[in-house]
């Protein structure tokens, strides 16, 4: 091949046919309408309707003509003979005989169907592509795809392969110069100057300027909360956030920065001026605002984690060391006490009513009752405890962890002024007092006395006006400073979170109502969107419907809930299922599973990678950072022993070999060069849409249905982007891969999160940013990805919400009509919608789920913006309103149909299933994730997701086969039993130890299936 980024492969599949159309493409693209029989009708001699009908077909599948018409697949030709009456399909080796016959037809076809010539719409798509390739920076072979399927949506017949891969390979070469050389343009002699100095290794130093900066920080401590601030600020002293970059796609500025902050000082020094210095500029204006996120987000896990938990942990500790001693001071105070009531009480004979004075007259007297149960001396120690350790009456539970906080001031004095001067804040109306008590905190820091009247005593709430007015050291009018910091700083941390603080200078940590469509920008989208997630633009009608919706399916639940075993309500009115009955696996079910599981082939799992890699091109998706067109030969070895390191978790020494595709060096470069988040979703898409066309898949469904679950992962080293969670972690910290999967077993994306938080933060964001497959229908997920909120924005985006509510007598159902009579649901039903309520904040509820559908902000910052410390705000209570419209009639649909109820349990158990299979792969180093950073984390379970995507392809097709080759032999295949195969199994696969990286000959396309008999066969 003269372009190196096709395989010969890819160019012999390149306009021809590959193996026979599938049923649904010969119906699709071979069928014959009127007008096409009114065509073949006229020619004379069967094989030239034959011959005229396969030419007329083909260009319409294949966008060209078949250099020899006759070399078309049996099924097609056969097909087209079935539908024109001609009984014997072996005419078609006549067709074409007479020389012109073929070449006229072809002609005729071209003229009527209006197909047109490439070079008539060469430079037409010169500009098409040197758009796309500007905008997005795809790899050739996708601008190569994209460019196939512009030709024929416009009915262009397909050009020679060599000049259209010749034609992609030049244009995306200049779009990329182009780029380059517009960065480079921007820069001024002395910014060049100072990029340029990134590069050099200071006297002394091991690593060049660039490397250092972007390190960002691992350990969460006061220290190093400076140091990353320091960073943050050195990297803006650069200067290159000011550079005006607007004109430049930002997915192409990202793509370059991706290089820069991945890719080695010293192969960056090899490239020409512009490249090296554009490369450096995207990498500078990146880190700029990288930084910032970076610094807040160990400012978060600090606050969190090391002073407010680790402080109420501490109290805690020294309340139960301190216990026993309170008891038993607590014990004689009591004793003495229950002395004074009894011995100065009235006493009132209950035969007779009469009453008689106190037993003692005398204060001496009742000091002898009381000394008889306690010695004064030790009544005196018993107070004097008390007063030590006891709170005061008007402090509040959370007093004894303030006060421990403020010992530790040492912690944040270090960086908090630095804090304020590196990180540009600003506030909403709500976060903005304690923003401006924060921005003052530095001129409070180190002064012996501050007064009442320098802070904002409006701040301080419950026991921190104790501390900061109150403390024993102060004079009148004095405060206590350190405390008012903690004060502020724990309200500018959690106002932080709520997004009611925010840093304009930060991309994570920035304000999402700025990226809010708003004005002309939404007005302009508003039609498009709502008519894609099908939302009216007045919602009076809209609601009614929804109203009469719900009302409906409780009449219709409630009147068959009498003979409905499968739910009852308690005494109270709480609703209770009844545990669903495990499916009996027949025994042709039990013969079925045996009998495929062991026909497979035994392979060794780098073998897996590249049998699915030769099906699909998968690996094509792998491109170089740096935007060169070279490939490395045997790349795909190389690929897949890296995918093996990174996927089971084993690093380079297993699969490293003797082969130049399998030495540390190669596996290195590739690594750092073609291995990253953006290759490895671009890969998986690829096999999503094989996994989608295999029959078997198909039979366990159709791709609409989809789950979001999360694996834990512990992770042992330093990393900011670790939290810890006992349950998980035990003592470390770790992270969760929220992955999402269809109902055909293919993962469709994930994400990385850092801890254990709410999978309800994150499910929609997941949904939108899938690798590929189609859009999911019902979206299936636990309790923790359940609220309101949530409920509501999944529905306004056109996805059926369908979480497992393990909690169910707990949930509140609700209603629109008080007045209504639901029968048994009445009791449950004692919550009530407000349409008007969702209808006065439906323009905004609209302009919500239209920026998250376009990808103006994430919906994770929208949740938290639309929720303060577990209260939604106004509007956030109106998508919560319109909700529990949806979360009702999903909780009646599981108290009718047990159906439905099976099918949300079966997405879960494929789930569960999936990351039983993830487990085993991810063996090597007890299964932890040894990453620092947040980005080294997304690569590796990048790797790990797209190794599982790849087997579960490898046995789907297997699985298929065998099944084939069952029902070829009479073997009993009941399609009920094919839809619960599992395709997660493993015993065939080879993951440990040393592997094998060659492919046998396989003439059929597959491996020969074994033998289910010969169970010890090898």
């Amino acid at each position: 091949m003269a372009v190196e980024f096709l395989t010969d492969e890819q160019a012999s599949r390149y306009g021809a046919f590959y193996g026979a159309p599938a049923r649904a493409e010969l119906e699709r693209f071979f069928f014959l309408d009127d007008a096409d029989r009114e065509k073949v009708r006229v020619k004379r001699r069967a094989h030239n309707r034959l011959g005229f009908a396969v030419q007329l077909t083909t260009v319409r599948f294949l966008g060209r003509f078949m250099p020899d018409p006759r070399q078309v697949p049996v099924e097609v030709a056969e097909y087209l003979a079935e539908q024109l009456g001609i009984a014997d399909v072996s005419v078609l080796a006549e067709y074409g005989e007479r020389d012109g016959t073929a070449r006229s037809h072809a002609g005729e076809i071209q003229q009527d169907g209006g197909w047109r010539d490439f070079a008539e719409v060469r430079d037409e798509l010169v500009v098409w592509l040197d758009a796309r390739a500007w905008t997005t920076g795809e790899g050739p072979k996708a601008l190569f795809d994209a460019a196939v399927g512009w030709l024929r949506e416009r009915r262009v017949l397909l050009p020679g392969v060599t000049t259209l891969a010749r034609l992609v390979a030049s244009v995306r070469e200049a779009a990329n110069q182009r780029l380059w050389e517009t960065l480079h343009g921007l820069l001024t002699p002395g910014q060049r100057a100072a990029l340029d100095e990134l590069l050099t290794v200071p006297t002394g130093a091991r690593v060049s300027e660039l490397d250092r900066l972007r390190r960002g920080p691992v350990r969460v401590s006061g220290p190093q909360m400076k140091a990353a601030l320091e960073r943050a600020e050195e990297i803006a002293r650069l200067g290159m956030g000011e550079v005006d970059v607007a004109g430049v796609p930002p997915r192409r500025l990202a793509e370059l920065s991706r290089y820069g902050v991945d890719g080695k000082a010293s192969l960056l020094r090899r490239h020409g001026d512009a490249r090296r210095l554009a490369t450096l500029l995207a990498t500078a204006v990146h880190l700029t605002t990288r930084a910032v996120d970076d610094a807040l987000d160990l400012l978060d896990v600090l606050v969190a984690t090391r002073l407010l938990a680790r402080a109420e942990r501490e109290t805690a500790k020294e309340k139960l060391k301190t216990l026993p001693k309170v008891e038993r001071a607590g014990a004689k105070l009591a004793a003495a006490l229950q002395v004074v009531l009894e011995e100065t009480a009235e006493q009132v004979d209950t035969s007779t009513g009469e009453i008689t004075a106190p037993k003692v007259a005398t204060l001496a007297a009742m000091w002898e009752a009381i000394e008889a149960v306690v010695p004064r001396k030790e009544l005196a120690a018993a107070v004097a405890a008390m007063v030590e350790l006891a709170p005061p009456l008007d402090s509040d539970a959370d007093e004894a962890w303030r006060r421990m906080l403020v010992s530790r001031f040492s912690t944040v004095r270090p960086f908090l002024k630095l804090l304020v001067e590196v990180v540009d804040f600003d506030a909403t109306a709500e976060g903005a007092p304690a923003l401006r008590a924060f921005l003052l905190l530095p001129g409070l820091m180190g002064r012996k006395k501050v007064g009442q009247a320098e802070i904002d005593t409006g701040l301080l709430a419950g026991s921190w006006k104790r501390l900061v007015l109150s403390a024993p050291h102060l004079e009148p009018g004095e405060v206590d400073w350190k405390a008012y910091s903690f004060c502020v700083l724990e309200q500018v941390h959690r106002l932080l979170r709520r997004k009611e603080v925010f840093a304009v200078n930060s991309s994570k940590w920035s304000d999402p109502r700025a990226k809010l469509l708003a004005g002309d920008a939404w007005e302009q989208v508003k039609p498009t969107v709502l008519a894609s997630l099908g939302l009216p633009a007045d919602a009076a009608e809209h609601l009614a419907a929804r109203a009469a919706l719900l009302d409906g399916t409780y009449r219709e639940v409630a009147g068959r809930l009498p003979a409905n075993a499968q739910i009852s309500a308690d005494g109270e009115g709480r609703l209770h299922f009844a545990a669903l009955e495990p499916e009996a696996e027949p025994a042709s079910l039990v013969a079925l599973r045996a009998a495929v599981n062991a026909m497979l082939p035994r392979v060794d799992l780098p073998e897996v990678l590249l049998e699915v890699f030769s099906w699909t091109g998968a690996d094509q998706a792998f491109t170089s950072v740096t935007g060169g067109e070279a490939r490395l030969r045997d790349l795909p070895v190389t690929i897949a022993a890296l995918l093996v390191a990174h996927g089971c978790n084993v690093g380079y020494t297993p699969v490293i070999g003797g082969a130049d595709a399998l030495r540390y060096g190669r596996l290195s470069h590739v690594d750092q060069t073609y291995l990253r988040l953006e290759t490895y979703r671009a890969a998986n898409a690829a096999l999503i849409d094989a996994q989608a066309l295999i029959p078997l898949a198909r039979a366990w469904g159709g791709g609409l249905v989809a789950s979001v679950d999360g694996m834990r992962f512990v992770v042992p080293v330093p990393s900011v982007y670790a939290r810890p969670n006992p349950k998980y972690f035990g003592r470390r910290g770790g992270a969760t891969w929220l992955n999402l999967i269809n109902d055909q077993a293919a993962g469709l994306g994930g994400k990385v999160v850092a801890g254990t938080p709410r999978d309800s933060l994150y499910v929609l964001d997941v949904l939108y940013d899938r690798d590929g497959g189609r859009r999911p229908e019902m979206v299936v997920t636990d309790t923790a990805s359940y609220s309101d909120i949530v409920f509501g924005l999944l529905t306004l985006a056109g996805f059926a919400y369908a979480p497992q509510l393990a909690d169910l007598p707990d949930q509140k159902l609700w209603r629109i009509d008080r007045a209504a009579d639901y029968g048994a649901f009445n009791d449950a039903a004692r919550g009530r919608v407000d349409l008007d309520r969702i209808e006065r904040n439906w323009e905004d509820v609209l302009r919500i789920i239209g920026s998250i559908h376009t990808g103006a902000v994430r919906a994770y910052d929208v949740i938290r913006m639309l929720s303060r410390d577990g209260r939604p705000t106004v509007l956030g209570d109106a998508i919560a309103h319109y909700g529990r419209i949806a979360k009702t009639l999903h909780i009646l649909r599981l108290a009718d149909e047990p159906s439905y109820r099976r099918q949300i349990k079966a997405q879960a158990n494929l789930q569960e299933g999936r990351h039983a299979l993830a487990r085993k792969i991810f063996h090597g180093r007890a299964g932890q994730l040894y990453q620092h950073y947040q980005e080294g984390m997304e690569d590796q379970i990048g790797a790990l997701g797209l190794v599982l995507n790849a087997l579960v392809l490898f046995n789907t097709r297997y699985m298929d086969a065998a099944l084939d080759q069952l029902r070829a032999v009479g073997f009993e295949v009941r399609e009920e039993d094919v839809a619960r195969l599992s395709p997660f199994v493993r015993h065939h696969v080879n993951m440990l130890g040393r592997y094998s990286f060659l492919l046998p000959e396989m003439p059929g396309g597959l491996r020969p299936l074994r033998n289910p008999d010969a169970t010890n066969e090898v």
